[in-house]
């Protein structure tokens, strides 16, 4: 934790431009995102291949520090995940099953999920999220009907559900155009959409990890078409496989593009790449020090996101830790250990379950302020100062004080 805390010195982002060791390049970069100005694609790319980790690091934290100070954002959340049978073959899914086989395979009905939503009853729970695999039987008109009967049961609980993946399978089969559809799914009680299904938006790569599912252009006319009709989505990027740096820059170009029309994401959340039990297995994972700087490169160049989350149950809890010295403000949340996405792909977290306390003393551990949020990033606890034996604020937190 000591060198994520020395990023965090107020005099590292005015080192950089000090430091001999920096090229001329890098130092106008610096000038740059310390003025507040956009760093063109090439000047990503450059961060990427030129700049060492400290010095992204310390341009990220400026940013971080300059939009959030150090509030650190989850919420209480679970999942459910209707199936994992699917009809596309993504080479890097460890997850998913085709329609033939059984090993592994499940399916759950209407009841079954319902159950779980009465398995939070009484909890402070404010967000469900929903997202699973292409199942041909599991249809536009079944996920609208699930929908209504979760807000019937809750009405208050945040619905973010279904990948733009799902959302073209569905809408195309039933007949419906993208708007059409999403405006259906919302009367029903859709809420907000995940980020996931983005992958690389390069078609070249998805050509070689996950050719048959939507393409790139689909992808963002649904996110761009659910801001229109007001539902606010995440965006996400996988990365760590066979993707260059330019394929990121271009990934995050063409979401800032979006987010510049419409201003309708919430949050990026880059995905590590995982390589157990998959048709990729035969790519090795990246290092730690790439994700730190993929983070930092992410909160750089995205300018126009207000925040960039770490999936904790995906990179684990120390490099969570570290993450927030490098750009990153959220960490996703409560989750539970029924999400399955991950873990079947060898994520760090085997049983991706945090209690509340578990979170926030996560956070103060390494000096960060607590904020639990909704999905929208409205505040609904402070946890600066709290008691979880009462369940109250506190003026003597011996967790953060030491």
């Amino acid at each position: 934790m000591l060198f994520a805390m020395n990023i965090a010195r107020p005099s590292a982002v005015t080192d950089l431009l000090e430091a001999t060791t920096h090229s001329s390049a890098l130092k106008q970069i610096a000038r740059k995102v310390l003025d507040g100005g956009r760093i063109t694609p090439a000047e990503g790319e450059l961060l990427y291949t030129e700049a060492d980790l400290a010095f992204v690091g310390s341009l990220a934290n400026h940013i971080r520090q300059k939009r959030h100070g150090d509030y650190t954002y989850f919420n209480r959340n679970f999942h459910i995940e209707p199936t994992n049978i699917c009809v596309y073959d993504c080479k890097f899914c460890s997850y998913s099953r085709l329609l033939k086989q059984k090993d592994g395979a499940w399916e759950l009905s209407v009841p079954e999920m319902l159950q779980l939503v009465r398995n939070y009853d009484g909890q402070p729970i404010t967000e469900v999220h929903i997202v699973g695999g292409v199942h041909p039987k599991m249809g536009l008109d079944f996920f609208a009907g699930l929908l209504k009967e979760v807000k019937n049961i809750r009405p208050e609980l945040h619905i973010k559900a279904f990948t733009a993946v799902e959302l073209y399978y569905m809408f195309r089969k039933a007949k419906k155009t993208v708007e059409e559809g999403l405006q259906y799914l919302k009367d029903h009680g859709l809420d907000s959409l995940p980020g996931g299904g983005a992958e690389i938006f390069d078609e070249t790569v998805r050509a070689i990890i996950s050719e048959d599912k939507c393409t790139s252009a689909e992808w963002l006319y649904i996110h761009e078409a659910a801001h229109k009709l007001g539902i606010p989505s995440n965006a996400t990027m996988l990365y760590g496989h066979v993707e260059s740096y330019a394929n990121r820059i271009d990934h995050m170009e063409r979401l800032r593009q979006l987010q510049d029309r419409t201003g309708g994401f919430n949050t990026f959340i880059p995905l590590k790449f995982r390589n157990k039990d998959n048709q990729m297995s035969h790519i090795a994972e990246v290092s730690v020090v790439e994700d730190l700087k993929n983070y930092a490169v992410s909160r750089i160049y995205l300018d126009n996101f207000a925040h960039v989350k770490a999936y904790w149950p995906m990179i684990g809890r120390t490099t969570t830790q570290l993450a927030l010295s490098f750009g990153v403000d959220d960490i996703d949340g409560t989750i539970d250990d029924s999400t399955k996405i991950y873990t079947m792909a060898g994520s760090e977290e085997q049983s991706p379950k945090l209690s509340t306390a578990e979170l926030v003393k996560l956070i103060k551990d390494v000096k960060r302020h607590p904020i639990e949020r909704d999905t929208l990033y409205n505040v609904v606890q402070d946890y600066l100062n709290f008691d979880f034996t009462t369940n109250l604020p506190s003026q003597n937190d011996p967790v953060f004080l030491n």
